[in-house]
């Protein structure tokens, strides 16, 4: 551990430990004992070697969990030295529980946001083979309320692919600000076709008591069954 620090020596103790620490076929022991020198480190080199634990599993599940908690509170030591390579990691890990996790401890809940905002800022809603880092960053929002939320998610109502709708209605209803929103939702119930969209937007009304107002002969045939309208518009549930 003497050598972790500075100089050559412990530049090299470094890379020995990141690579034992990012070997899912190294032997437990050894992962463990790297892990253990890294968080110890504390700098943002350790940290980007630490993340690298959260992109593969190992049996047993004790195991892995033991280790990946151990690498989640090495990262939260090193401080403000993590935010960088965990901000960076968030923008390319295939999920984005333990940079999001591990964020929420560092930041701020509207640093984390504007984070999230970031990354949705650079998607699109055209058709892509997998939607899953979108559909996760709409999910995260979902459970944040921000007034810049809306705006941000309002245009994924019109995405390609039926989950991204659906989380994006979910995360505009969970909003304070989501009224901004409403005619988009409205648009979107009556242009849509999965009857799992149609039932989220018709919960939210129906939460929010909201009514469908001057739209309800486009919305009346788009009701899946069990639910209707009534006579000011408002919609009644199963």
């Amino acid at each position: 551990m003497f050598g972790l620090f500075g100089k050559k020596s412990g530049s090299s103790a470094l890379r020995k430990h990141a690579e034992r620490a990012g070997n899912k076929r190294a032997q437990a022991l050894d992962r463990w004992e790297a892990i253990q020198a890294l968080a110890a480190a504390g700098t943002a080199e350790a940290v980007e070697a630490l993340l690298v634990r959260f992109t593969f599993y190992v049996d047993p599940t004790i195991t892995d969990q033991e280790e990946k908690d151990a690498a989640f509170e090495g990262v939260l030591r090193s401080g403000d030295a993590a935010l960088g390579p965990v901000t960076a990691f968030l923008r390319k890990a295939e999920s984005i529980s333990w940079p999001l996790k591990i964020l929420d401890r560092l930041a701020s809940a509207e640093e984390v946001t504007s984070k999230l905002l970031d990354m949705l800022s650079g998607m699109d809603t055209e058709y892509e083979r997998d939607p899953q880092r979108k559909i996760q960053v709409l999910s995260a929002l979902e459970e944040r309320t921000d007034p810049r939320i809306v705006e941000a998610v309002t245009r994924f109502l019109e995405d390609s692919n039926e989950t991204v709708r659906f989380t994006a209605v979910g995360a505009l209803l969970a909003q304070a600000e989501a009224e901004s929103a409403r005619e988009a939702i409205v648009e979107c119930l009556c242009n849509e076709e999965s009857v799992r969209v149609r039932n989220r937007i018709l919960q939210g009304f129906i939460e929010r008591g909201w009514d469908f107002a001057d739209r309800v002969d486009e919305v009346r045939p788009k009701l899946p069954p069990g639910y209707a309208l009534d006579k000011k518009g408002v919609p009644r549930g199963p």
